[in-house]
């Protein structure tokens, strides 16, 4: 078992973080007899997997539905639609996204080569 603080800088977030994603239900702890929290070793990876989620757009309800199906790498049939339907919006997002990169590469060389 970890302590918060190893979680939080083994994931890159801070220690608040790791307390709001427990409260969201996100992350499992347990608690000593003096109230400390306690966290599996694979909580770090789990908080990793937390943030990429929120970062394409995510709340916290469907991360919590998402959470064992993509860790498990297997969706039960009630799972697969929003599994798809995520995929989906993620990948349409990931579009926007290169399309934004490309435009700014474009203003980049352009810029350059007035320079």
């Amino acid at each position: 078992m970890i302590r918060i603080g190893q979680v939080a800088r083994g994931a890159g977030v801070s220690v608040r973080a790791v307390r709001y994603y427990e409260q969201q239900g996100l992350l499992d702890v347990d608690r000593t007899p003096s109230g400390q929290r306690r966290y599996r070793p694979d909580a770090i990876e789990r908080v990793r997997l937390v943030r990429q989620m929120y970062a394409a757009g995510m709340t916290s309800r469907t991360i919590v539905t998402l959470l064992p199906p993509v860790e498990l790498n297997h969706a039960d049939p009630d799972q697969h639609s929003l599994v798809r339907a995520e995929r989906d919006r993620t990948r349409a997002r990931i579009d926007d996204l290169q399309a934004l990169l490309s435009r700014l590469d474009h203003v980049i060389v352009s810029s350059h080569t007035r320079a």
